[in-house]
């Protein structure tokens, strides 16, 4: 009977010295109050729905990361911009302004500039194989009233913000003949957004009402000089081989 008793009160010394281990773990440890996930979280879950899914937890001030949120105040009206998993540290950086944020495939548009969208033909936009964030050039071409036809690159450098209707990106089969290669080349239509000043915009626009609109892409270092208004007398004058 002795035995069993001392049995039972060593079992519960046990489970008492073990719920301890970790008040004992931090005895000493300087701790700080951090917001933790404790249910996955998706990206885009605006801060107001997160509710249960976290609650605040004193960590070891030296495992606590950088921009480590103790409250929710800071980042109200925010969404998450990536996803949470169970046991991490809720972390400013990782929420965004669901204003903000880009949809896919745009860039920024630089500050001052306009944006003005143009409807072209594959042929007329490097086949299609424009994306956002290129540099284009832009070309106006229009027929004049005595049936005569100028062509002028009008701008240069000119930042592309979005394409819309551009075929997917396919890999090349290197094993494709010519005239499969020759089948598979774009023919819709796509719409190309580009960021302006707002007097360059207006020769944009003036091309698509007026004339066509071709775009060049012009990568870095691209030579832009030399440029002149093309027409049937200076065609050929001053061509460049």
């Amino acid at each position: 009977m002795l035995a069993l008793l001392l049995a039972v009160l060593g079992g519960v010394v046990l489970v008492g010295w073990v719920n301890g281990a970790d008040a004992r773990a931090l005895a000493g440890t300087r701790t700080v109050p951090v917001l933790v996930i404790v249910e996955d979280v998706p990206a885009g879950t605006p801060v107001e729905e997160l509710g249960d899914a976290v609650e605040l937890s004193e960590l070891p001030a030296m495992s606590v990361s950088g921009g480590a949120l103790d409250s929710l105040d800071s980042v109200a009206g925010f969404v998450t911009g990536t996803d949470f998993a169970a046991g991490e540290q809720l972390v400013a950086a990782r929420f965004e302004d669901p204003d903000a944020a880009l949809p896919a495939g745009t860039v920024e548009v630089p500050t001052g500039l306009s944006e003005v969208s143009v409807l072209l033909d594959p042929q007329r936009a490097v086949g299609s194989r424009l994306a956002a964030g290129d540099t284009v050039g832009v070309y106006v071409s229009q027929v004049l009233s005595d049936g005569t036809g100028q062509t002028h690159a009008v701008l240069h450098g000119v930042l592309v913000t979005q394409v819309q209707g551009a075929p997917a990106p396919t890999e090349a089969d290197p094993e494709a003949d010519a005239e499969t290669v020759a089948a598979g080349a774009p023919t819709g239509a796509l719409l190309v957004t580009l960021a302006v000043r707002s007097a360059d915009a207006e020769s944009v626009v003036y091309g698509q009402e007026h004339g066509t609109v071709y775009l060049s892409l012009e990568p870095a270092g691209a030579d832009t000089a030399d440029t002149r208004v093309i027409d049937p007398g200076s065609i050929y004058a001053g061509a460049t081989r």
